[in-house]
């Protein structure tokens, strides 16, 4: 006979998704600017963002815009035990949560403030940067600023990693990075496409 605490046991990894989903839905509702999706990141979405990064190298990371965490999680099992993962999350209420989850990654609040994030927490240069921060959102000052931010955080060679929902970051990004691809990701809601964007050696 299945006991209470057994069901508990049972069901608790089908309820973290689900509350997960709700936090970011309502994030979006009172923030919409600022989330910029109704829903997280899909599965693989997250996995064609980690693809971009060589991980079994990778000694200092960062996200921007982690909202309820789904990228940060696969940080979490995608870097080495040596890696440094700087998290910046400008909600407190998600970021919080996060820091619960995931005590062992460093915190901060402005992807704008990331060079100054990363001196308050012992971090050099970065080999990557992942990015969920809707940009299509933001005004063009905010766009450059956040984007002089991670071309000053990343070492020569580095990657930066954003996901949008449109083309219309490429020309900026192309002016910024000797290289930037693009990866349609046909499987998320909406569908998204991924710029992963080299830093020159």
């Amino acid at each position: 006979m299945e006991t209470t605490s057994h069901r508990e046991s049972r069901l608790e990894p089908m309820l973290v998704p689900v509350t997960d989903g709700l936090v970011f839905a309502a994030k979006f509702f009172s923030s919409p600017r600022s989330v910029g999706s109704i829903v997280p990141s899909s599965r693989q979405l997250v996995k064609t963002m980690m693809a971009a990064v060589e991980w079994e190298h990778a000694t200092a990371v960062a996200e921007l815009g982690a909202g309820t965490g789904v990228c940060t999680e696969a940080i979490q099992e995608a870097k080495r035990v040596d890696c440094q993962a700087l998290i910046l999350e400008q909600d407190d209420t998600m970021r919080m949560r996060l820091a619960r989850r995931y005590p062992e990654l460093r915190y901060g609040q402005d992807a704008c403030r990331l060079t100054a994030e990363m001196a308050a927490n012992g971090m050099g240069q970065l080999d990557a940067v992942i990015s969920g921060l809707p940009f299509a959102n933001f005004t063009q000052q905010l766009r450059d600023d956040i984007l002089d931010q991670v071309a000053a955080a990343l070492k020569p060679g580095g990657v930066f990693v954003q996901f949008q929902y449109s083309l219309q970051l490429k020309k900026q990004l192309e002016r910024r990075f000797a290289s930037v691809q693009i990866r349609f990701v046909p499987f998320n809601f909406p569908c998204a496409f991924v710029y992963v964007c080299r830093k020159r050696g």
